[in-house]
């Protein structure tokens, strides 16, 4: 089937009716839920007075949210506009001097938040791993990397480590494992570049320069090291048509989205609920299934404007950086999940894609999976609940390619080639609502809790069934078709149908004794009219 397969409008309006009102449904729950237990006992401290205008409570338990767009968005901010301020003087007085600029305001702006020894640290993790690139032996820059990062990880390392940062700022153990972290992820893409690197070596000067940008030092997202460096040393810096007007809408959506996510925490407490157990046993299915989605929802929003406020500085330095995560709603396959995607670029270019070629064969497949996730569960630390998500991640990833190897082979083949693309579309999309609710089943580990997970599951597939696990895949089964067709109109939008070509004119070769005769005597009535010319985007239009 092929992604432009089509099904009737009328269809298309059914499912999107149907999940709109799920949607309105399933919201309704949870605004009850929310609204007559804000004064339960569990809650008070994580739901907080809000907004004076609401006169309502608002659901402060995400602290990343907090952090930046209520607590400290002053220092924040602060600390951007500084970056943008002085990138914007030296762009226009000396511009082939951009990169040091940046790098030594970045130096400058960790050396006041976090302290020299802690600049110190970050230096000496710097020059480790640049002193192994000048090897050029590949595994090697692996080993080394990877054992710096599991210092952050164990202890006594990250205790001995964390003495390094001076001042009691609130922040300080947030900017620690974020910039360290980051630090041995961008000195782990330099080596690996330099390892490419068929002449010479790269300066440890670049090196600096790459590590302490400072949008990207604390909180991502990761640029790998061979995009910086075109970039940040390109002399051209002139700018795409339309391409500040779409910064400044950029930054307006941003700022629509924090509001309308804010005023929606004060009517929701999607992020306190599912911390109270107790409370979940008696919630409805449909409140339960909801929540457990819009939990997903919310941290991809999360994670969207975030990495959209990082995205929006660097663009304007005139750098290409990371796009933000594909929408939670948008996915159904597991080749597409992820929430940072920096860190899925990183470990694509050299992990993944390195060690599973064309992703056609299924050992190099389950080898390529297996490490990926083994880099994830360090990077994200080793513990119960991400070695649980590690493994259901790797072996969805692992069981599309099996399915998809399994459905090329007879009798399956030809089964779908005698099926309509219409049909092969609804049937995928029966599938693919399985595989959607993998996706938020095992993703909620890591968001929430263990207990969590399994509740929803349990009330899903057990408790619920038949009656709601047949509602909540028919209303996915819906979203699926959502989906698929914004995948088909976006598909005609970038590879058009070719218009059909011109009929050919038809010619006859005669002979000079046919053509006199036929021109002596008088046109046949019988002869056929002579056929008009279509025009080829009329023909396609019709």
């Amino acid at each position: 089937m092929g992604i432009k397969a089509a099904l009737p409008k009328y269809e298309i309006y059914l499912y999107n009716t149907v999940l709109c009102l799920a949607m309105l449904w399933a919201t309704s729950w949870i605004v009850e839920v929310s609204s007559s237990n804000a004064n339960r006992k569990t809650f008070r401290s994580s739901v907080k007075p809000g907004w004076y205008y609401f006169g309502r409570k608002m659901d402060t338990a995400d602290f990343e949210w907090v952090m930046w767009f209520s607590k400290f968005r002053e220092h924040i901010l602060f600390a951007l506009s500084g970056h943008v301020l002085f990138a914007k003087i030296c762009s226009m007085l000396a511009p082939q001097y951009r990169s040091l600029v940046y790098m030594v305001y970045g130096v400058l702006a960790v050396w006041t938040s976090m302290g020299w020894t802690y600049v110190t640290l970050i230096l000496s993790h710097c020059i480790l791993l640049y002193s192994i690139s000048l090897v050029k032996i590949r595994w090697l820059c692996f080993v080394t990397g990877f054992c710096t990062l599991a210092t952050f990880k164990c202890e006594p390392f990250v205790s001995w480590q964390a003495g390094f940062v001076e001042g009691d700022f609130e922040l300080r153990h947030v900017l620690f494992y974020g910039g360290c972290g980051f630090t041995i992820m961008r000195c782990m893409s330099f080596a690996l570049e330099n390892c490419e690197r068929k002449d010479g070596n790269f300066n440890i000067l670049e090196l600096l320069k790459y590590n302490f940008y400072l949008p990207f030092f604390y909180f991502g997202p990761i640029m790998t090291f061979d995009k910086f460096y075109v970039q940040a040393n390109k002399s051209d810096l002139t700018r795409k048509e339309r391409e500040m007007w779409n910064i400044n809408v950029q930054g307006l959506v941003h700022l629509s989205v924090v509001l309308v996510v804010d005023v929606l925490l004060h009517f929701m407490y999607i992020i306190t609920l599912p911390t109270d157990m107790k409370l979940l046993k008696h919630l409805s299915d449909w409140a339960l299934v909801g929540l457990a989605y819009l939990n997903l929802l919310y941290d991809w929003v999360k994670a969207a404007v975030m990495f959209g406020v990082i995205n929006m500085v660097s663009r304007l330095d005139h750098l290409d950086p990371p796009k933000p995560p594909k929408c939670i709603t948008l996915l159904y396959v597991f080749s597409e999940t992820h929430f940072d995607r920096g860190i899925n670029d990183w470990l694509c270019k050299y992990v993944y894609n390195y060690l599973g070629g064309k992703h056609d064969n299924v050992l190099e497949e389950l080898v390529a999976t297996l490490c990926t996730f083994a880099v994830t569960t360090l990077w994200l630390g080793p513990c119960k609940v991400v070695l649980i998500w590690a493994f259901f991640n790797c072996f969805g990833l692992n069981f599309e390619l099996w399915a998809a190897k399994l459905f090329c082979m007879e009798p399956f083949a030809s089964f779908e080639m005698a099926m309509s693309e219409a049909m092969s579309r609804r049937i995928r999309a029966i599938f693919n609502t399985f595989n959607f609710w993998s996706i938020v089943l095992f993703n909620i580990l890591a968001l929430n809790s263990l207990d969590f997970a399994k509740l929803v599951a349990k009330r899903l597939l057990l408790k619920g069934f038949p009656i709601t696990t047949i509602i909540v895949m028919f209303v996915t089964y819906c979203l699926i078709q959502v989906i698929k067709e914004r995948e088909r109109r976006q598909a005609l939008i970038d590879n058009p149908d070719p218009l059909p070509p011109a009929p050919p004119p038809t010619t006859t070769t005669t002979t000079t004794t046919a053509t006199t005769t036929s021109s002596s005597s008088p046109p046949s009535p019988a002869a056929a009219p002579a056929q008009p010319i279509v025009d080829p985007s009329k023909q396609k239009a019709e």
